[in-house]
C-alpha cells in the first residue's frame, strides 16, 4: 500500500498562509486523484480539496475556492495544498488522501481512500 507523509503543519497567526505537502511512498503512480481532508477537534472530517490524476481538475471545498490552492508534481509524487487568510475555526488536523479513481469521486470520502496519518495546523488569534 502507498504511505502518504504530510509535512508543513505548526502554529500560525490568523490571517498567514500556510503550505502543506504529502509525499507518497511505495507503489505509487499517477493513476488515482489526490486531496486533502481536515477534521477538527470534536467534529467530523470534511472535504478541504482534491486534483486529479492528471493534474488538470482541481476540486474544492465550499470555503476553500477562494483561498486554498491544490497542485500535485508527479515526478516527485507530491501534492500541495496552499492555504491564505487562516482563521481560529481552521484549526485542525490536515490529512493527505490517496483517492480510488482518477477525477472528484475518488475522493468523495466514502472511506475507502487511503489517508495519511495527518498534520495539526493551528490557527491562533
Amino acid at each position: 500500500q502507498v504511505q502518504l507523509a504530510e509535512f508543513g503543519g505548526g502554529l500560525v497567526q490568523v490571517g498567514d498562509s500556510l503550505r502543506l505537502s504529502c509525499t507518497a511512498s511505495g507503489p505509487t503512480g499517477t493513476f488515482y486523484a489526490l486531496g486533502w481532508f481536515r477534521q477538527p477537534s470534536g467534529k467530523a472530517r470534511e472535504f478541504v480539496a482534491g486534483i486529479s490524476a492528471s493534474g488538470d481538475n482541481t476540486y474544492y471545498g465550499d470555503f476553500a475556492k477562494d483561498r486554498f490552492t491544490i497542485s500535485r508534481d508527479s515526478a516527485k509524487n507530491t501534492v500541495y495544498l496552499h492555504m491564505n487568510s487562516l482563521r481560529p475555526d481552521e484549526t485542525a488536523v490536515y490529512y493527505c488522501v490517496e483517492g480510488t479513481a482518477p477525477e472528484r469521486d475518488g475522493v468523495a470520502g466514502n472511506g475507502d481512500e487511503n489517508f495519511g496519518q495527518g498534520t495539526k495546523d493551528t490557527v491562533s488569534s
